[in-house]
């Protein structure tokens, strides 16, 4: 339930209003376990740095990455969080390897034209904490196929779901919520034109 339901339906409507992909108004949650994961070509995932995968949710997403499905993982924090993420993406993908996206990459310019790229801090920033659980140093990050298409966008030590979650809470930093909101479209353009 973290940054759902409110994250996802503002993220929703904003997808309707900025692109012309026809988007559903509410959210569907997927049971990774099931075959209805096939229905939808682009997935969101939070605190994936606590994941704990069986085999058949294993198998189901390397089958889902198989055929062309897209991921994006958020708000998990810190080396310990990174390491079990990493180790389920091994056994999801054994030939993968992690890229550091850097601002030209094509994800960050397939609607928006993304040139800066700065932490997204969750809304404990407006406690004066732009970091979570030690992970002070923000990194875009994708696993990438031998085409080198982006199969996982991954946004490490930020939470791109609040700047969704608290986009119309005054006190949360528009600055933040509007690279949040472009990153997320560009993730879905990107997925449904690469």
């Amino acid at each position: 339930g973290t940054d759902a339901n409110k994250g996802d339906r503002i993220f929703s409507a904003m997808l309707r209003r900025l692109t012309r992909i026809h988007v559903r108004s509410i959210e569907q949650i997927v049971d990774v376990d099931s075959d209805d994961m096939y229905d939808w070509p682009w997935l969101f995932a939070v605190a994936v740095g606590d994941w704990e995968l069986s085999d058949s949710e294993v198998a189901h997403l390397r089958n889902y990455f198989d055929r062309g499905g897209f991921l994006m993982v958020d708000d998990f924090h810190g080396e310990r969080e990174w390491r079990d993420f990493a180790e389920g993406i091994a056994r999801i993908v054994p030939k993968s390897h992690f890229v550091e996206l850097q601002a030209d990459d094509p994800i960050f310019h397939t609607a928006y034209d993304i040139n800066e790229l700065y932490q997204v801090s969750g809304l404990n920033i407006l406690s004066g904490m732009p970091y979570e659980r030690g992970g002070v140093v923000p990194h875009w990050r994708g696993v990438v196929d031998e085409k080198g298409r982006i199969q996982v966008a991954i946004d490490f030590n930020m939470d791109v779901g609040d700047s969704w979650e608290w986009a119309d809470y005054p006190p949360y930093p528009e600055k933040l919520s509007s690279l949040g909101m472009r990153m997320g479209v560009n993730y879905v353009m990107y997925a449904m034109s690469h």
